[in-house]
């Protein structure tokens, strides 16, 4: 595996650990389909919540949330909407979520920041 692959993956774990300590219901992992993938989808309560993750080992190219563009968000949203029709999902509140990582090999420290309603 790629560095960037082994990253990313770490990355999704620790934001799903996360998710998970902070109270949410995670109901699935790595969803795909023919226009991409959702990392992490989950329950905050009653709130569907549809995650992107980004990690990054340094902030030397920008943190990782700015990598989430209106492209990518807009394309989130409807992998959103199309994961909760092939499930027949009818939340009444969807929040679309950016978990952001800093994972620094040099020092072993992590930074994770969960921002709600990025969409």
């Amino acid at each position: 595996m790629r560095h960037k692959d082994v990253l990313g993956r770490l990355g999704e774990d620790l934001a799903a650990r996360h998710l998970s300590e902070q109270g949410f219901t995670i109901l699935e992992r790595n969803w795909r389909c023919s226009t991409g993938e959702i990392d992490i989808v989950a329950l905050d309560g009653d709130v569907l919540i549809i995650c992107e993750v980004k990690t990054r080992s340094s902030l030397r190219f920008g943190s990782p949330l700015e990598a989430v563009t209106a492209d990518k968000a807009a394309r989130l949203q409807r992998l959103g909407y199309a994961w909760m029709r092939e499930h027949d999902v009818h939340a009444a509140e969807v929040r679309f979520d950016v978990v952001a990582i800093v994972r620094s090999a040099g020092s072993g420290t992590t930074l994770i920041e969960h921002h709600r309603r990025v969409v």
